[in-house]
């Protein structure tokens, strides 16, 4: 038995279209979900043009389950992101760093018939994740990419007493000032606008520096070192400007993905033991890990709703290509 749904995909000329599709029946190891809540990102914009589902922040209600399925039963929600499957052979696969995998099946990569942005989908068992109760959907879908992209490298690199730098508040920085303030960072905000100062010291930030028009930030009066810098910020970043108040050993994270070269000043990087690290999408712990921390400490994203039509998602494709969105956009079944 089939599974029919109404999708919303990529075309050649960057416009969201729809299309009739029908899913074939269950593997042993597939669910039929019902979508409820999509999330919408950047990544969506560069596969804007390519005939493929859009949309992988996804959260719905499981409505069928392959014979060897365990982990979910019908009428659970569930959330998922950029991976279907992995090979759970490799060596990162067998360390548990399943998102290295290097025979993933990524997003924008396979199953191009397979997305959030769609009434029905099929997934694999492998990478579907429980929605922890009392996190709202809106929540969920966001978690699923963005949470997960700031929560890994915050994870792996960050101590309660690190001073954490956050460049840019958006649909990364947003979330990486709420995490690391409750992981006990000490969290210190750069931003090019002055307006998200009040912004950034409620969602956590002890310190906030507007950056606009600033050509040497070392005249910000910075008052002590800092020791991570998470690069959140779509916008090319100058990281000499931060050298001179980044601590001995201090480590780089840029995490949005961009075209062009990163630069780094090269005898302050050997001299002082700088590290640069890039990081991706949870593996599948971190990312269970990543949704039970923000249920417990009352993380919440901020979200531009839309609905989840041929209408609504390219309002909301057209937004974010403007870089207007505030922060993120979720796209909903009424």
């Amino acid at each position: 038995m089939g599974f029919e749904s109404i999708q919303l995909r990529g075309s050649p000329s960057g416009k969201i279209v729809q299309k009739a599709f029908v899913h074939p029946g269950l593997d042993a190891d597939e669910i039929a979900i019902k979508i409820t809540h999509s999330g919408l990102c950047y990544t969506d914009v560069h596969y804007s043009t390519t005939d493929m589902v859009l949309g992988h922040e996804g959260v719905g209600i499981v409505q069928s389950i392959g014979s060897s399925v365990s982990s979910v039963k019908p009428g659970d929600r569930v959330g998922w992101g950029y991976s279907n499957k992995t090979c759970q052979r490799c060596d990162p696969c067998l360390r548990g760093e399943d998102n290295f995998c290097a025979d993933k099946q990524f997003f924008g990569e396979a199953d191009f018939d397979v997305g959030s942005l769609e009434t029905i989908t099929v997934r694999k068992e492998q990478w579907l994740f429980k929605v922890p109760e009392g996190m709202s959907s809106e929540d969920a879908a966001p978690l699923m990419c963005g949470g997960s992209t700031v929560w890994t490298p915050l994870i792996n690199h960050v101590k309660p007493y690190h001073r954490v730098g956050i460049v840019g508040i958006g649909g990364l920085g947003h979330l990486a000032i709420q995490f690391a303030s409750k992981m006990g960072a000490d969290v210190v905000v750069f931003s090019a606008s002055e307006s998200k100062r009040a912004e950034a010291l409620q969602l956590g930030a002890n310190e906030f520096y507007a950056t606009k028009g600033v050509a040497d930030y070392t005249t910000l009066g910075i008052t002590k070192p800092i020791d991570r810098l998470i690069i959140s910020s779509s916008a090319k970043v100058d990281l000499s400007l931060f050298y001179p108040f980044l601590s001995k050993q201090a480590m780089v994270i840029p995490l949005s993905v961009g075209g062009g070269d990163l630069t780094v000043p090269y005898g302050p990087t050997v001299l002082n033991g700088m590290q640069v690290s890039g990081s991706i999408i949870a593996s599948r712990f971190m990312q269970i890990k990543a949704l039970d921390f923000a249920a417990r400490n009352g993380i919440h994203v901020v979200v531009e709703k839309f609905p989840m039509t041929l209408e609504g998602a390219n309002a909301a494709l057209e937004k974010l290509k403007e870089g207007k969105m505030r922060y993120r956009a979720v796209l909903f079944k009424d």
